[in-house]
């Protein structure tokens, strides 16, 4: 049994015992005072852990205060000081069996889910341990992807079989989802609940954590792009369906409308997530079992206001009095959105002012999450808003985080418009473009898949057979970019390719002017490529996206690659986090719903950033993830050129359309459409 496969044993079964048999019953640890007699079949000899005194409750910080069977949340301050300090403590270990020892001596004394946060986090940050892979989440915790009803029943099913029964039992979800069509933002369920939308977002705070001691470039900016794309494909997804644009959620005296009952549970005991009523209030926070000291809604108001003030004026001030400027016409240091989202995220330990700018982000996510119980009168637990792995289910985080989006572009709409300079690449002329998909051009087709994995990972369903979970989520049939474009100088260019999707139309079918669709833009790929001098075509696969992350591991997936410390692994620097490849596309309509593909080719040599010797790049989802311990791999602002205004005058005419953008030779657009096939499973 390799040191690997140990380490990749402790994610399953989080609410079970560590002597409980793991990896289909081949691992089993046992406690060096408490060995273990191995009475199943194919089970082999134990694991023996010695005993730890650095694994005493007493040693390990305030990583025990987050109660085991509880929420963990990432958004209570409380919380993520109990993650830096399991995370410090896994860091501390020398090797692999060390860790793995470790580890499993701590697993029964710390909260389940903050458990995996920390060793996905070691795994991810420590170099020794980054050609390892981790496991899927949905396997690791079933319960945040499934509803209970359906995990019980399939629980009561394993019991009842009889041990030679060859046939798998097999739980299906979808495409009915949680809930029923009588309520409009039901229409789309399917787009929030998708497994590997609520993967991303758990694996993205991972990468991107706040108050870690870790240094990653261009986190606040990040945060600000990531969450704003977010929400662009949110509406795009609404258009098609027949639903209006998000809404901001910006007053925060009057009740949210809409309620969310998420069906899944906290933990294999079944306690539930927190449920919210339609028309709902917030409350002012006052709570004492998290250890947070009181917050009003004021103090929210108060932050808000205190950050637009500074937005406006162009700066910031920190505890000294020294003014901060935010711009992000900047040559060296952070730009002003970069400074922007640290604070507004906020992250205490890069904020310039954390007490006076506050923490508006994660404690908007607090209130909302326990609006149903604020002063724990009911002792519920938080809701589904509270854990980045569940949080986009609710359609009120895409409220919050409009409001949060409008706040940033607050920002971006004081930056002094792009120029002809830096909108236009001489030498360059884009000739064509298309996309084609099994022999059809600009058309593109869009239906359901779905997808299996190992429910019995996470939970001991007590069957000696796998138990499957089958998910039905959305999907497209892959495509193909074609760009033709000539290089009128006589020596090879290298060049950026930056490719953007939006929808043609509003919610009222009219086209859109520039500024309306200005935050509709979803980036679908970017990347770099040599022309040659004269014509060059360019072929582009979807399957190669910057922003989608195609592979998420299964343990049997896992099982089957071995994985040995020391080595780099290309297939996995931060790959892992990114968008999942399944959601690349919109839904679109069943008789075909009109978009726009937005084609710009940019100089490298303005576009390139300067890494240290060594870094390491993932070819993976960089236009959301990043590089580890690298830079970010563009020096354009995140979302160029669509995060400003237009120049008001291109080329001597007004710019009223983005389609006023391709007057440029080296700007490209396409119309396409997009069918939704609702009776196919796209494969």
């Amino acid at each position: 049994m390799s040191e690997a496969q140990s380490l990749l044993s402790l994610f399953e079964k989080p609410y079970s015992e560590v002597t409980t048999p793991r990896a289909n019953e081949s691992i089993v640890f046992a406690l060096e005072e408490r060995p273990v007699v191995v009475t199943r079949v194919g089970t082999r000899p134990a694991i023996t852990l010695p005993k730890r005194p650095d694994a005493d409750p007493s040693r390990l910080g305030t990583a025990t205060v987050v109660p085991r069977g509880s929420a963990f949340s990432f958004f209570v301050s409380t919380h993520r000081r109990a993650a830096k300090d399991l995370c410090d403590a896994f860091m501390k270990t020398t090797g692999v069996q060390d860790l793995v020892q470790f580890a499993a001596r701590v697993k029964g004394v710390v909260n389940e889910s903050l458990f995996i946060y920390a060793l996905s986090f070691v795994i991810l940050h420590k170099k020794e341990l980054r050609n390892f892979r981790l496991p899927s989440l949905v396997e690791v915790f079933p319960q945040k992807f499934v509803p209970v009803e359906h995990l019980i029943k399939s629980q009561q099913e394993a019991v009842r079989r009889d041990e030679n029964e060859e046939t798998q039992i097999v739980i299906e979800h979808g495409p009915d989802f949680s809930s029923s069509a009588i309520k409009p933002e039901h229409r789309v369920a399917y787009w929030r609940e998708d497994y590997g939308m609520n993967v991303h977002h758990w694996h993205w705070h991972l990468v991107y954590p706040i108050e870690m001691d870790l240094i990653r470039d261009r986190k606040g900016e990040i945060f600000f792009y990531m969450h704003q794309q977010m929400i662009a494909r949110y509406d795009m997804e609404r258009l098609s369906v027949g639903l209006r644009r998000v809404e901001k959620l910006e007053n925060w005296r009057i009740p949210i409308p809409d309620g969310y009952f998420s069906k899944l549970t906290v933990n294999n005991s079944g306690r539930a997530w927190g449920t919210r009523q339609d028309n709902t209030y917030l409350k002012d926070f006052r709570r004492n079992d998290f250890g947070l000291q009181p917050l009003d809604i004021t103090e929210l108001e108060v932050w808000r206001s205190r950050l637009l003030d500074a937005i406006h004026q162009g700066y910031m001030k920190n505890p000294n009095g020294d003014t901060i400027p935010l711009s992000d016409d900047v040559t060296s240091g952070k730009r002003g959105v970069d400074i922007l989202g640290d604070t507004l995220e906020a992250d205490a330990d890069l904020s310039p002012h954390y007490q006076f700018y506050g923490d508006l982000h994660n404690m908007c996510h607090v209130l909302i999450s326990f609006s149903h119980d604020n002063d724990n009168a009911h002792k519920e637990e938080l809701g589904v808003l509270g854990d980045p792995a569940t949080s986009m289910r609710d359609p009120v985080f895409y409220r919050l985080h409009k409001f949060i989006d409008d706040v940033f572009q607050a920002y971006k709409l004081t930056q002094r418009p792009y120029t002809m300079e830096d909108l236009s690449m001489p030498g360059v002329v884009m000739n064509q473009v298309s996309v084609t998909s099994k022999r059809e051009i600009n058309k593109l087709t869009t239906g359901w898949s779905t997808r299996d994995f190992e429910a019995s990972r996470g939970i001991d369903f007590s069957s000696p057979k796998p138990v499957i979970l089958r998910l039905t989520h959305l999907d497209s049939v892959p495509f193909n970019y074609h760009i033709e474009v000539t290089n009128t100088e006589p020596n090879p260019k290298v060049v950026t390719v930056r490719i953007f999707l939006a929808p043609k139309h509003n919610g009222s079918g009219a086209e859109m002017p520039f500024m309306e669709q200005r935050i509709l833009w979803a980036e679908m790929d970017k990347f770099n490529h040599t022309l040659n001098p004269g014509k060059n075509q360019i072929v582009r696969s979807s399957k190669d996206s910057s922003i989608t992350n195609p592979t998420d591991f299964t343990f049997r997936d896992l099982d089957s690659r071995p994985m040995t410390p020391g080595t780099e692994a290309t297939e996995f620097d931060f790959c892992g986090c990114g968008w999942p490849q399944h959601l690349l596309l919109p839904r679109g309509k069943p008789e075909g719903m009109a978009y726009q593909l937005f084609y710009m080719i940019t100089d490298f040599e303005k576009d390139k950033v300067e890494q240290a010797q060594g870094a390491r790049s993932c070819a993976n989802a960089v236009s959301f993830c990043g590089v580890l311990d690298a830079k970010f791999p563009d020096s354009r602002p995140m979302g160029f050129p669509f995060d400003r205004r237009p120049p008001p005058v291109l080329l001597d005419a007004g710019v009223l359309t983005t389609a006023d953008y391709a007057r440029l030779d080296n700007i490209m657009m396409q119309d396409l459409t997009i069918t939704f096939l609702a009776d196919k499973l796209v494969k």
